[in-house]
């Protein structure tokens, strides 16, 4: 290994996942096929890269690929790496399961997001209005007769008073 792979590979690597986590997955392959060249397959280094490929693929609609990375991985020199390959591949090997239409949220394309934000803010300004219930009229507030209010001492508030005195006292003598 010459001086330069650890670099090539952290930038890679870092790269790889920056453009995983903001949805770029097809450039998030390419970069973190490239890290796992640069690093030993049955490392713990090298299977935790190829984890991130496996998401990568999955996300990319690369399913058979991520599965038959997982096989790999399930046989893996690390006991995490070899649990978690075997995790993902339970889950990708899942049937998948069938929904109505109806139960399904749509969500609308924000891939034209950094041309301007104009769609977005309509769409959300239509979503805000059709959730929005209708203004409530605001009621007139009734003044208060205080001659009704039973405004007298009462005999609690003085219990309590003389109680919280006393426990005071006695905490303070002893301190």
């Amino acid at each position: 290994m010459s001086s330069q792979t650890p670099e090539r590979f952290r930038d890679e690597y870092q790269a790889g996942r920056y453009a995983f986590e903001r949805g770029r997955y097809r450039e998030a392959i390419a970069h973190l096929e490239a890290a796992r060249e640069e690093v030993a397959r049955q490392s713990r280094l090298g299977g935790e890269v190829q984890m991130w490929l496996v998401s990568a693929y999955q996300a990319a609609g690369l399913r058979q690929e991520a599965i038959a990375l997982c096989r790999e991985l399930s046989r893996h020199a690390s006991f995490e790496t070899r649990k978690q390959g075997r995790r993902l591949l339970y889950i990708l090997e899942a049937p998948e399961l069938t929904t109505r239409p109806d139960w399904l949220v749509k969500i609308p394309d924000l891939s034209d997001m950094e041309q301007g934000e104009s769609k977005v803010s309509q769409l959300s300004a239509e979503a805000v209005a059709k959730r929005r219930p209708p203004k409530k009229q605001k009621r007139e507030e009734v003044p208060i007769d205080w001659s009704e209010v039973n405004t007298e001492d009462n005999r609690f508030i003085w219990i309590a008073i003389a109680a919280i005195v006393l426990l005071l006292g006695i905490w303070a003598g002893w301190s």
